[in-house]
């Protein structure tokens, strides 16, 4: 197995890396290293691979991925911007912390921020838009999510984001779509630790097409208010769960 790429701080503990490290980087001048590292490590971080408030280490870390110190701090600033990491003067790179005042932030931004961009998606989205929504809806509605079978939970997990994403990609606004895509990220990361123990305490399929159908009706009140009840749910849940845990 690969070196570690992470460390904690209790007795320098070892977690454990991610399959997906090992695999070969390469620069195809569209696909460069840093970008390459950008998407294998945030989904090491969304999906707990990489533990909330471990130490990363770049010796591990350059190893592992066979490449140099450059594409690597590339790749963890990247990471800092979309605060999936933090970088502290003489103790170098940590995965952030996961709190119940970040996450009820988190929560609070996506309610008000997707739901003004399904608002405007809805005002300004084409005729293809709609049928993006409605197969995005149709691929998460069949994608199966059983937690005794990661690999059902990694292809629902695609399907789910690529849904949300889709549900307000018409806005045609794209610093507001970016914004969106980095409060999903650093949502999901709270909202798999969850899923590793349920398949879900509510019928979020039935949410899901009301807000789907919904947008491509342009019903715009209905849609975002089933979005934002959608979003809200999922928070108090989470919520739940992490002070269950003892995280504050």
């Amino acid at each position: 197995m690969a070196a570690s790429l992470i460390e904690r701080e209790e007795g320098g503990k070892a977690g454990a890396a991610s399959a997906a490290a090992v695999r070969p980087l390469m620069d195809d001048g569209k696909n460069t290293i840093a970008s390459q590292l950008v998407h294998r490590l945030r989904e090491a971080i969304v999906s707990g691979q990489l533990e909330a408030g471990a130490k990363i280490n770049l010796d591990r870390a350059r190893q592992n991925f066979n490449v140099s110190l450059s594409p690597l701090r590339e790749a963890l600033a990247r990471l800092i911007a979309d605060g999936l990491v933090e970088f502290e003067d003489n103790r170098g790179y940590r995965v952030t912390p996961l709190s119940l005042a970040n996450l009820e932030e988190i929560t609070s931004l996506r309610v008000e921020m997707e739901s003004f961009a399904l608002r405007e998606a809805m005002r300004v989205g084409d005729v293809e838009w709609e049928g993006n929504v409605m197969r995005a809806l149709h691929r998460l509605n069949r994608a199966e999510r059983d937690p005794a079978r990661p690999e059902t939970l990694e292809t629902w997990e695609a399907a789910h984001r690529d849904f949300h994403l889709t549900l307000i990609s018409g806005c045609r606004h794209p610093l507001l779509l970016n914004f969106c895509g980095i409060l999903l990220n650093l949502n999901d990361r709270y909202r798999r630790t969850f899923l590793t123990r349920t398949s879900g305490d509510r019928n979020v399929a039935a949410e899901h097409s009301e807000i789907g159908q919904g947008a491509v009706a342009r019903d715009v009140d209905y849609a975002c208010a089933k979005l934002a009840d959608h979003i809200r749910r999922t928070g108090a849940n989470l919520v739940r769960h992490l002070a269950e845990k003892g995280i504050a």
